[in-house]
C-alpha cells in the first residue's frame, strides 16, 4: 500500500510564498519556516529564491530594505489578487472533491 507522502505535499513555490507574505512582509529563513509550519511542504533555499525571483519579476512581491544582512519581501496588491484568485479555485476544488466524497460514500 502507498503511503499519504507519496503523492507530495502541496507544492507550488509561487502560492506558497504568497500565502507567507500575505499576513506580513518576512525574510526567506522566515518563510521556510511559516511555510513548513502551515503546509507541512519544506523548501528547499533554491526552490524558495527561484520562486521569490519570479514573483518579483512579475510584480507579486517586492523586497524592502535589508535589515542585519536579511531581505525582507512583501506581497504587493496585485501579487494578492491572484493568491485571491489561487484560493477560491482551490476552495472550489475542495468543495467539489469533499462533496463527491460523501456522495461516494453513502453509494
Amino acid at each position: 500500500m502507498r503511503s499519504r507522502r507519496d503523492l507530495g505535499h502541496f507544492s507550488d513555490a509561487s502560492l506558497l510564498v504568497l500565502s507567507s507574505l500575505a499576513d506580513g512582509p518576512k525574510h526567506g529563513y522566515a518563510m521556510i519556516e511559516d511555510i513548513d509550519a502551515f503546509s507541512g511542504t519544506h523548501l528547499e533555499p533554491g526552490t524558495l529564491y527561484g520562486a521569490i525571483a519570479r514573483l518579483e519579476r512579475k510584480g507579486w512581491i517586492t523586497p524592502l530594505p535589508a535589515e542585519d544582512r536579511r531581505r525582507p519581501y512583501r506581497i504587493t496588491a496585485e501579487g494578492a489578487g491572484y493568491l485571491r484568485e489561487q484560493v477560491a479555485t482551490m476552495e472550489r476544488i475542495a468543495h467539489t472533491g469533499a462533496t463527491r466524497l460523501r456522495v461516494a460514500e453513502r453509494s
